[in-house]
């Protein structure tokens, strides 16, 4: 595996290829990795012969700079973990590389209601920061595939309206997310769970599956309370959110036709750990 930290690297490294190669598939991760992200990698090896991968915990998609600063790191046994998963380049770039101009004057990217809804709504600014260092990394590592999971629906949401609006010639992968034997989905935030918070946080998966069973039997707001109310019985401190909402524009959707897609969303608060999940309705 070999080891950059610039875009000019990069680029002599992948010389023999165009730019947006198709066999070259790139999985953006921010480190403290776990069997999910090296899901996503196994799932790019098999995609195209060139697996780039990239660690970077990027500041402008922290609407909380706490929350930047808790942010688990374990870059060591990252590289080992990415080097036997079969990775064959590895960015990691410094913040100087990704904004050398710094970070008070970056571009707004117009994501319309996206900003409004759901985690746009609960962190302010959060899908402007996914938006400015994933058209950053795309533009220096140029794959021509993009693998992300679904764990981060809203996130994959965002990016595919990103690719659109700048027209680059990379194909978004989506892959199903990787969970525990008990269902939680796994995600670098669960390392700051105690084992007490551990075994609650499963609750979250389950709420989900209730929501997905009753989406289209119980009106909308009877199955937010319910769901509110059993992840607060779990012991969850705040729920944010935990709805049904339309899986295309993610507006809320009280009576879902037969043939709408919708998903069920939640976010809620375990401590100072917020956790997210997502449930594709049947």
């Amino acid at each position: 595996m070999i080891i950059v930290k610039t875009a000019e690297h990069i680029r002599k490294v992948l010389a023999d290829y165009s730019p947006f190669d198709p066999r070259v598939a790139f999985v953006p991760t921010m480190g403290a990795l776990h069997e999910g992200h090296l899901a996503l990698v196994a799932a790019a090896r098999e995609m195209a012969p060139v697996v780039v991968t990239s660690i970077f915990v990027n500041p402008t998609q922290f609407n909380d700079p706490s929350d930047f600063a808790r942010y688990p790191k374990s870059l060591e046994q990252d590289i080992l973990m990415l080097e036997a998963a079969g990775t064959d380049l590895l960015f990691l770039p410094e913040v100087s590389t990704m904004y050398p101009k710094g970070t008070d004057q970056l571009p707004v990217y117009p994501l319309g209601r996206l900003e409004q809804l759901l985690e746009g709504h609960y962190r302010p600014g959060h899908f402007q920061g996914v938006c400015q260092v994933v058209h950053r990394l795309l533009d220096m590592v140029q794959p021509g595939l993009l693998v992300m999971g679904q764990k981060d629906y809203q996130q994959c949401m965002v990016v595919r309206q990103l690719i659109q609006h700048t027209g680059l010639a990379v194909q978004l992968q989506i892959q199903p997310t990787i969970r525990e034997n008990d269902g939680l989905a796994m995600s670098s935030r669960n390392r700051r769970l105690s084992p007490q918070q551990r075994q609650q946080a499963v609750v979250l998966f389950s709420t989900l599956q209730y929501l997905a069973r009753n989406a289209r039997r119980l009106p909308l707001l009877t199955l937010e309370a319910e769901a509110a109310q059993q992840l607060l019985d779990a012991g969850f401190g705040t729920v944010d959110y935990a709805t049904i909402a339309d899986a295309h524009t993610l507006e809320p959707v009280s009576d879902p036709a037969p043939d709408q897609p919708v998903v069920a969303l939640a976010a809620a608060w375990l401590g100072e750990v917020r956790l997210i999940d997502n449930l594709p309705v049947p």
